[in-house]
């Protein structure tokens, strides 16, 4: 059985570590979107990038993947896609322009899984190539990309019903007009 000294102490400790627990996580609400926006405009940037250079990665995927346009008209095009994705995130007024660009782009980064099972899958569906990983992980962008629209506006008020929280108006008193 503990002393009264003891539990006192543990409570004591129990508040100490809530009002760090509140504090922590009052700074990541107010840091967290904003960094997240950020995070991923450089992601769209950089990787976006390397696509007009001829120097991603993902060059021989794409190609094999969109086999319908021109690649050296496609991927240039959609690298600079990307970069136009990044810098809109980047710059907040510009964030709901981002979030139809990456919208409209993020369906297509998911065609190889459907396209090409054989390099994406070493054994479907459970066991994706390094590629298939590559591809997977755009369901993190796209939750990303959910978490950011959903700042880009400030909640509206909840309205509040009438008469909540004082007391009901008398009535006006209307004189009696009898005879």
């Amino acid at each position: 059985m503990m002393a009264p000294g003891e539990a006192k102490g543990v409570d004591a400790m129990r508040g100490d570590f809530d009002r760090l627990d509140q504090r922590i996580a009052g700074e990541m609400r107010r840091w967290g979107p904003t960094l997240l926006r950020w995070s991923l405009g450089l992601v769209f940037v950089w990787f976006g990038a390397l696509k007009p250079f001829g120097v991603s990665s993902a060059d021989a995927l794409i190609e094999r993947t969109v086999t319908w346009l021109p690649p050296e008209l496609f991927i240039p095009l959609l690298g600079w896609w990307e970069v136009a994705i990044g810098v809109c995130l980047i710059v907040r007024p510009l964030t709901r322009v981002a979030l139809l660009l990456l919208f409209l782009q993020m369906p297509g980064t998911l065609l190889p899984l459907v396209l090409l099972p054989e390099v994406t899958f070493d054994r479907f569906p459970l066991v994706p190539t390094l590629e298939g990983q590559y591809i997977i992980k755009n369901l993190v962008l796209i939750s990303a990309g959910l978490v950011v629209g959903g700042g880009v506006r400030r909640p509206d008020p909840a309205p509040t019903p009438a008469g909540i929280g004082r007391a009901p108006r008398p009535l006006p008193v209307v004189p009696s007009q009898r005879s």
